[in-house]
């Protein structure tokens, strides 16, 4: 869009081919409604223009009208007559933009639909139903997608007529069940949000991501499909936080926000009324709910081998299912769902399946034990202390030993193709994406750009491997742990620690006004403690305050 907008060279120079994008207005100006019907009356007819020009207008709150409706500069650049100017992608925006500029300005379409009863005996009938288009309007130019919602297309009918005969050719039974609508696409839920007067159009890109960042929705065929995250998250905000995920709520909200913007309000009230009540639900709703509440735990039945329950809940790292409760001597044992598996649909039989990980395959040429699993970053093959990805199609739960001594054989020939040279002492020069590198076990460190591979010694390799270790950072955390660790100051060291200081002044009320003198360094709670000890020893009120 942007490019359209700065412009395209079509022969004589750069063009602007549409106008200011980042806009929500969809006002036209008078100049381009008048190029418009006149385009309209020469290439389509003059009855395909309605008697008046079409004004439209938004039905969003706050948005930015500065501008005038995304349009082409001229309608008059066809988009096929200029498609070898642009690329695919420049050419299907600009196409789309074009359509709907110039059918937004021309008459409806005039579909006929008819229905014929079919009679085959007296008590009974066959319908046939079929549409026509008497008049296309604006579907000559543009037809909007219908966003993944199945529509039957229907065969228009021939002629026909009351009492006719009609020659049966053959029947055909066919199934049809109620469908739930469609879910939401990012276009249908901003449409959706404009309705209920949730969001405003600065903020509609932000409410997708969030959805997509927090793992509440994933989408699939441009659709958004709840997680379990999701699903739990949604559950416990409409049953403890009702009155704020209420529709008429969020949209009162938005409209005193916009209040707040124009200066008819000013924002302490409005912050304080919401967050009086919402604190005191929070803190409620801290002490009341627990969090097995919240993850709603299913129990599935029980393990046929120990006879513990088996169930699937939400964890920090996704949904998984346990064999087992924390009440129990040993440890519940734990394992992941699968990709693809809800919480809301998993039965027992799938459960137990996921326990047979890690699954053993056998072992390789030298002896080394192979097994297959799945962790935190995807289904892998473990061999000795090695570990090996699968890939996109192999399965950890099937894949046979012939198969994962092929995957170990390609990494080995791709470890050792990264290798340039072995110095000795563990250290290697190896190939990176930004160039060669030095590696010692986890330690990596840059090649100087005056070395090579070829001219590095080891000893200039070992050097850098040295200066690549953190180990200033780890006697940095070591000693802030000590510090830590480091037991606070009490009164009887307090007392030890001021001794010296009572050489100096034999009276007792000397000494425990120069007690209250060197406090300072002590934190603020053995002060006190000392000094509430010293007040309680002295005849005399101290007259030095600096230690309290």
């Amino acid at each position: 869009a942007q490019q359209l907008y700065e412009g395209i060279d079509l022969g004589s120079g750069p063009v602007g081919l549409i106008t200011y994008m980042r806009t929500d207005s969809v006002a036209l100006a008078g100049e381009a409604i008048a190029e418009l019907r006149g385009f309209i009356e020469q290439r389509y007819g003059k009855d395909k223009l309605p008697d008046s020009p079409r004004q439209y207008k938004t039905k969003s709150k706050n948005a930015q009208e500065a501008h005038e409706a995304i349009r082409p500069t001229s309608c008059l650049r066809v988009p096929e007559e200029i498609r070898g100017h642009l690329s695919e992608e420049q050419f299907r925006l600009y196409q789309l933009i074009w359509q709907r500029t110039v059918a937004c300005q021309m008459i409806h379409a005039l579909i006929d639909t008819i229905s014929v009863d079919l009679a085959a005996e007296p008590t009974s009938f066959f319908r046939a139903t079929g549409s026509t288009v008497r008049d296309p309007g604006f579907l000559a130019v543009y037809e909007e997608g219908l966003d993944d919602q199945k529509v039957e297309k229907e065969n228009p009918l021939p002629p026909l007529t009351e009492g006719e005969a009609i020659q049966l050719n053959d029947i055909e039974a066919t199934q049809h069940f109620t469908e739930p609508p469609p879910r939401y696409s990012e276009a249908t839920l901003v449409k959706t949000l404009e309705e209920y007067g949730i969001g405003r159009p600065s903020t509609y890109a932000s409410i997708i991501s969030t959805l997509l960042a927090r793992e509440y929705v994933e989408i699939d065929r441009l659709r958004f499909i709840p997680t379990d995250i999701g699903r739990i998250v949604n559950k416990f905000l409409t049953e403890h936080f009702t009155q704020y995920v209420d529709y008429d709520f969020t949209a009162n909200l938005e409209d005193q926000l916009d209040e707040i913007s124009r200066g008819e309000k000013t924002w302490e009230p409005v912050l304080d009324h919401f967050w009086q009540p919402f604190s005191k639900l929070v803190d409620e709703k801290m002490d009341n709910v627990q969090r097995s509440d919240v993850l709603q735990a299913r129990e599935l039945g029980l393990d046929p081998k120990t006879g513990k329950p088996v169930s699937v809940r939400m964890g920090k790292f996704g949904p998984f299912v346990q064999i087992g409760s924390r009440d129990d001597e040993d440890k519940p044992i734990f394992a992941s769902l699968r990709a693809g598996m809800k919480m809301d649909a998993v039965s027992l039989e799938e459960a137990l399946e996921l326990f047979k990980l890690p699954r053993a395959l056998g072992e390789t040429t030298e002896g080394q034990t192979i097994s297959a699993s799945i962790g935190r970053f995807g289904p892998y093959l473990r061999y000795g202390t090695n570990f090996v990805s699968l890939k996109k199609d192999d399965d950890p739960y099937t894949v046979t030993l012939e198969r994962a001594l092929q995957l170990i054989e390609e990494k080995k020939v791709s470890d050792l193709a990264k290798i340039i040279r072995d110095l000795g002492d563990g250290i290697q020069i190896l190939k990176g994406r930004w160039g060669p590198f030095l590696a010692s076990g986890k330690i990596k460190a840059k090649i100087p750009k005056d070395k090579t591979p070829d001219t590095l010694t080891l000893e200039e390799a070992q050097a850098l491997i040295a200066e690549a270790t953190p180990a200033k950072k780890e006697a940095k955390k070591t000693s802030k742990k000590a510090a830590e660790a480091k037991p606070e100051p009490t009164e009887a060291a307090v007392d030890t620690e001021e001794k010296p200081a009572k050489k100096k002044a034999a009276p007792k009320k000397s000494a425990t006004e120069d007690t209250l003198k060197t406090k300072t360094p002590v934190k603020k709670t053995a002060t006190k403690s000392a000094a509430t000890k010293a007040s309680g020893t002295a005849t005399k009120t101290p007259r030095k305050k600096t230690g309290t």
